[in-house]
């Protein structure tokens, strides 16, 4: 059942809690979408199934959630979830992130390094301000401070700001070392043709961890949301758990 999380002076946050044993699993939504999607349900009946603890949430501007989606930055969402987080649960978790939530769950696991046990990215994009716009939609940018573009995926135009970019530019992460340690395991298609295969390999890089998986999937696209996409989601998450 739908509930909200009450935060003064800042927009109510809709979300899902589902008591069960720990680790906590977190999904992370991707840019424009909720926890409605077919791979937060699906890991939610699973987590039902097997008496795990998970929490499900839209950003502000998402779904349920209050809030303009276009006054909207990634700093803010960072912050809704942490506001989650912290409220809602306690002890260790697993973040599992889909795109652009793959981007936010490794700026969560940074702040919360004690309590992140274990991460899952799926088509995880970090950093895709600075390889996700041409030198066109760039300018419109910086001169218009708003591009708008149509996505197969979706039945509205998808908006970007000049503020969600300028947030995204301030919180790079590939370049450099990623400072977290904990096992992490990355789920890309190889026909995505939004977040570029290379993406999971200089993440897989990136990262300090030495314990770090790449699972590629033949045919699979961005969403990787067919059945036997999400039969890997949910082997991955389980296999994660029982390592711990």
């Amino acid at each position: 059942m739908t509930q909200y999380l009450d935060r003064p002076g800042l927009p109510r946050l809709a979300y899902e809690l589902r008591d069960g044993d720990g680790p906590t699993i977190v999904f992370l939504p991707g840019y424009g979408s909720d926890m409605a999607g077919s791979k937060a349900v699906a890991l939610d009946a699973w987590a039902e199934a097997h008496g795990q603890a998970m929490l499900r949430l839209d950003y502000r501007g998402c779904g349920q959630s209050e809030g303009v989606f276009g006054e909207a930055t990634l700093d803010d969402w960072r912050d809704d979830a942490l506001d989650a987080i912290d409220h809602l649960t306690q002890g260790p978790l697993i973040l599992v992130g889909s795109s652009m939530g793959g981007w936010l769950m490794l700026l969560i696991a940074l702040e919360r390094s004690t309590r992140v046990m274990g991460l899952v990215g799926v088509a995880a994009a970090p950093d895709f301000t600075e390889w996700g716009y041409d030198e066109a939609q760039r300018a419109a940018l910086a001169s218009d401070g708003l591009i708008v573009s149509n996505h197969p995926d979706y039945e509205t135009p998808e908006i970007t700001t000049r503020a969600f970019w300028e947030s995204g530019q301030a919180k790079l992460l590939l370049d450099g070392e990623i400072p977290i340690d904990c096992p992490v395991r990355l789920l890309h298609g190889l026909d995505d043709s939004d977040v570029p295969p290379s993406i999971a390999f200089r993440l897989g890089r990136a990262l300090r961890s030495a314990d770090m998986q790449t699972m590629l999937v033949k045919g699979g696209e961005h969403r990787l949301s067919r059945p036997g996409d999400l039969g890997l989601l949910l082997t991955t998450v389980a296999a994660l758990i029982e390592s711990l």
